[in-house]
């Protein structure tokens, strides 16, 4: 009785299209036959092992219920499964096709092994990637809390500043400011407000700093290292020196100068104020042959807070797609964030903004490296941090690159500037010589001599 209701079990697991079971009766007996099987059928071997566990449960199956009941009983009848059986036989086979085979596996396996391969770094991408990054401690110093030498001896119970002691050395020591009294100087004034971007200096009432910048006595014969005013990057090939050219922007034909990968431009926006250097429209702005100088790439453009908006319009003139912003937030001589300022009509504005546009693939550029905003000191009107240059040198190492409306302090190697405040024309790059010599025969120029390094 026990291996019918095994065979029944059978059935109902493996279907109808796996083994075929017949009821003959015999004069009042009864008989279970298999008509036939097929082991091809067999959707898995562990339904076998399934079937064999549950043999002992299957005292609760009723044979009748395989057995077509609307035949007679001397007529043998084959097991047909139900709806529910067969919706489950073809979701089981639904996931057995899905599962990956073997020659799959093996194929995902070897495509793991060759992309792991291929994002493994090579010896020059190592020594590329060592450029960037820093040597020692940059020779940078860090500013105590305090800002005054007086005062931080008061909150120090060594009665030093810094807590200083013989053993720290002196690129270790925090930097202090001390303050600068003149004849007119009223301390219940308090700090000016513009500190050393101050135009009044000579006359200010209010208190200005400079740094003090002392040393230790047990360190008489340490060597100062100088605070570098911008972050050193090392490009990972040989760059050509600073070129510039004294020109007028608005007129100049940017078509001799080449294609370069990066352009940056601090235009002198209209901001409706009085500024120490001449100012353009904004059709002038938008009328620029930007696109002569690059076919693909990215353009950093310094804009003003009214100039936000006019901006984006410049670069989608130009043909290019804002992908970023970039925030400089400016803080003053005693690195506090600035509160008052020359800029804004109903909040003072402490910081600016830097559109970043695209134009063509940005495959090729180092994307994800740096940060998208810069804290940095203000200094001349208009001028900009120089860490900007570090940021662009890092997203496109060893390229040409262009900066337009620059001056003279702009100018770095790598670079080409353009600006009506540089000092005449140097240019190292034949090609561009002879075109800037033939498009403007009236003011020739000489091809500067590369200095030996």
């Amino acid at each position: 009785m026990k291996l019918e209701r095994a065979l029944f079990k059978m059935a109902d697991m493996w279907g109808y299209n796996t083994i075929g079971i017949k009821r003959e009766y015999d004069n009042d007996k009864s008989a279970i036959s298999v008509i036939y099987f097929d082991p091809r059928n067999l959707r898995n071997v562990q339904h076998i092992e399934k079937t064999l566990e549950d043999i002992c449960d299957v005292d609760s199956i009723d044979p009748d219920i395989f057995l077509d009941k609307t035949t007679s009983a001397q007529v043998p009848s084959t097991y047909i499964p139900n709806e529910e059986a067969r919706f489950s036989e073809d979701a089981e086979i639904e996931k057995l096709l899905s599962k990956p085979s073997f020659l799959e596996m093996e194929a995902f396996s070897s495509l793991i092994g060759v992309t792991e391969l291929i994002e493994r770094k090579t010896f020059r991408e190592q020594e590329a990637e060592e450029m960037f990054k820093a040597q020692g401690n940059g020779g940078f110093r860090e500013f105590c809390e305090y800002l005054i030498k007086e005062d931080c001896k008061k909150m120090n119970t060594s009665g030093q500043p810094c807590a200083m002691t013989a053993s720290i050395l002196l690129t270790n020591m925090k930097l202090h400011f001390r303050r600068i009294m003149r004849p007119q100087t009223d301390l219940e004034l308090g700090d000016c407000s513009y500190l050393n971007t101050c135009h009044r200096m000579d006359t200010c009432k209010y208190v200005h700093y400079e740094l003090d910048d002392f040393e230790h006595p047990s360190s008489a014969n340490i060597t100062k290292t100088t605070i570098p005013t911008s972050l050193i990057f090392r490009p990972p090939k040989k760059v050509l020196p600073a070129q510039w050219i004294n020109c007028d922007v608005r007129k100049f034909d940017f078509s001799i100068l080449g294609k370069f990968s990066v352009i940056m431009a601090d235009p002198p926006w209209d901001i409706h104020m009085t500024l120490p250097y001449g100012t353009m429209t904004d059709d002038e702005m938008k009328a620029m042959a930007i696109h002569k100088l690059q076919d693909e790439g990215l353009i950093f453009l310094w804009v003003t807070a009214r100039a936000m908006e006019l901006g984006r319009e410049c670069l989608a003139t130009w043909g290019y797609d804002r992908v970023d912003e970039v925030v400089w937030i400016k803080t003053n001589q005693l690195q506090r964030l600035i509160r008052t300022g020359r800029t804004g009509h109903w909040l003072n504005h402490s910081k600016e903004h830097c559109l970043v546009g695209i134009k063509g693939d940005p495959s090729r550029f180092n994307i994800g490296l740096a940060c998208d905003v810069l804290v940095a000191e203000v200094r001349e009107t208009s001028r900009k941090p120089d860490q900007i240059y570090g940021m662009i040198d890092r997203l496109s190492p060893g390229t040409r690159k262009i900066e337009i409306f620059g001056r003279q302090h702009n100018t770095r190697p790598g670079w080409f500037t353009l600006g009506n405040q540089l000092k005449d024309v140097r240019i190292y790059e034949p090609e561009v010589l002879e075109a800037y010599n033939q498009r403007y025969p009236e003011c020739p120029a000489q091809l500067s001599a590369i200095p030996e390094s």
